[in-house]
């Protein structure tokens, strides 16, 4: 029996705090597929925190080369999102925060509710989660701090640590 898996999204940004902003946004959908999008910085976003980019990889540079504009990322996510109604984030706090300054920025509405994937785990499977995802990443091939493979590895966590505690 295939239970279908939760839609999660992560963002990569240009740092943590005050005028950071998104720059990669993934999901990794519920058949297990995901998709990511780098994302151009508007003029007013200078923010740039060396630290950040020693951590995901990704270049301003490359953002101007091979971002996409931020209302069509806006409007991508609302194409993907809009019929599930809600996507799962494991740091609900600062993703919800870039999620709305990307949507403020592409002068549009999320028509979906990003909510915090912890809600979703029973205190079980928080119990084992940091291990549980500490095992997926030396598992699995993902390249860590990019947006797509990110929320595909907690997907991936969420489901090991359900099956574990059901003793599948």
């Amino acid at each position: 029996m295939s239970e279908t898996l939760p839609t999660v999204l992560d963002i990569e940004a240009s740092g943590f705090g005050r005028g950071s902003y998104p720059i990669e946004v993934g999901i990794a959908r519920a058949d297990g597929s995901c998709c990511a999008f780098l994302i151009q910085p508007l003029d007013e976003w200078t923010h740039w925190d060396p630290k950040a980019e020693l951590l995901h990889g990704i270049s301003r540079d490359r953002l101007y080369q091979e971002g996409h504009p931020v209302r069509q990322v806006a409007q991508w996510l609302n194409d993907e999102l809009s019929g599930l109604g809600k996507a799962y984030s494991d740091s609900w706090g600062y993703d919800n925060t870039w999620l709305s300054l990307l949507f403020h920025h592409a002068g549009m509405l999320p028509r979906f509710r990003l909510e915090a994937l912890r809600i979703l785990l029973s205190e079980e499977q928080q119990a084992i989660w940091s291990g549980t995802k500490e095992a997926m990443i030396t598992e699995v091939d993902i390249h860590r701090h990019r947006a797509g493979e990110d929320a595909r590895l907690l997907q991936l966590t969420y489901q090991r640590t359900r099956n574990v505690i059901r003793g599948a």
